[in-house]
């Protein structure tokens, strides 16, 4: 399998490219891994690279999009941070990826269990992280007043509150982004969200 290339690229579609991630995903799940030489990879790449999508997902070290959707060197911009949010940084480097290296794709991905998600809903304060869990409480104070017991022991709320952060942060990069807006809007990209389960290694697209 060969490292995509400018002209591999030009084709994509931002349908296609979802499609590329779906399969492998499903390639994952059956342990049926594309034959990569990651050596020659890394040669194809040294003169530029060409992804196909910008996933943005958590730190957790059980949740690496290039393995679990069977990805090899220079196919996708791997944007993490804990809690899947995005800022200025963040929005910016996905108008890099998009506008200016092609990417066809911007995938918010969530995932089960999250231990940022748990903080915030605990309400957490700790050093940095507290200001990093303020940009999750939009999700919590969406969800918190459904439920009689709250925090990190109720794990339907911890779900729920996951995937409200990842609709709550697909719309700040639509209204944050005047850039990414646009190219959606013309369909050059798409913009959508998925949750991992940490469990089964299956992808959820929403």
């Amino acid at each position: 399998m060969k490292a995509h290339t400018s002209e591999t690229q030009a084709t994509m579609t931002p349908e296609k490219a979802l499609n590329f991630l779906k399969e492998g995903n499903q390639r994952f799940l059956e342990n049926m891994k594309l034959n990569r030489n990651l050596i020659d990879q890394v040669d194809q790449t040294r003169q530029g690279q060409f992804p196909f999508a910008t996933i943005l997902h958590c730190i957790d070290s059980r949740v690496s999009a290039e393995l679990l959707f069977d990805q090899g060197i220079g196919d996708i911009f791997s944007i993490r941070i804990a809690g899947n949010f995005v800022n200025d940084d963040i929005l910016g480097s996905m108008e890099f990826a998009s506008k200016l290296a092609g990417t066809k794709l911007i995938l918010v991905m969530g995932h089960t269990h999250c231990g940022a998600i748990k903080g915030a809903c605990d309400h957490v304060e700790m050093g940095n992280l507290t200001t990093l869990l303020e940009k999750l409480q939009p999700a919590v104070k969406a969800v918190e007043p459904k439920y009689t017991t709250l925090g990190s022991g109720n794990a339907e709320l911890v779900q729920e509150v996951a995937d409200v952060n990842v609709k709550l942060t697909i719309e700040q990069i639509r209204s944050r982004s005047s850039i990414l807006k646009e190219m959606e809007d013309k369909g050059e990209i798409a913009i959508v969200g998925a949750m991992y389960d940490i469990e089964s290694g299956n992808v959820t697209f929403s």
